[in-house]
């Protein structure tokens, strides 16, 4: 089993930033994708950034260039660094693991982008 604890969330104006945090905690070997989602009110929930066990990175188009996906040396933390932040980036933001067919989930933490 795998627990994953973020933090980091919060009210923020326009052009302002935030850094997320997810510690993975307990049955963390073999985790192979550690990734951040977000879901604003009345949408779908969508991936925003992802990074591999082998360092690779992928991002949503609409954060390219704005928000930026890294983990620690022991990959137990991944942290989303979100610069220039907008009103549409308003939303709850989830952390998940994925480890082969297996995937677990963050409690959430929101993010809210005042105009």
């Amino acid at each position: 089993q795998v627990q994953l604890v973020e933090s980091g969330g919060g009210l923020v104006q326009a052009g302002g930033s935030l850094r997320l945090s997810c510690a993975a905690r307990g049955s963390i070997f073999s985790i192979n994708f550690m990734g951040w989602y977000r879901q604003a009110p009345g949408k779908q929930r969508e991936l925003v950034a992802a990074i591999t066990n082998g360092g690779s990175t992928i991002y949503a188009e609409s954060v390219k260039g704005r928000f930026i996906i890294s983990r620690d040396n022991a990959g137990n933390t991944v942290y989303l660094q979100m610069n220039s932040l907008k009103p549409e980036d308003t939303a709850v933001y989830y952390c998940a693991a994925y480890r082969g067919s297996s995937s677990y989930w963050g409690q959430g933490t929101q993010v809210t982008v005042s105009s």
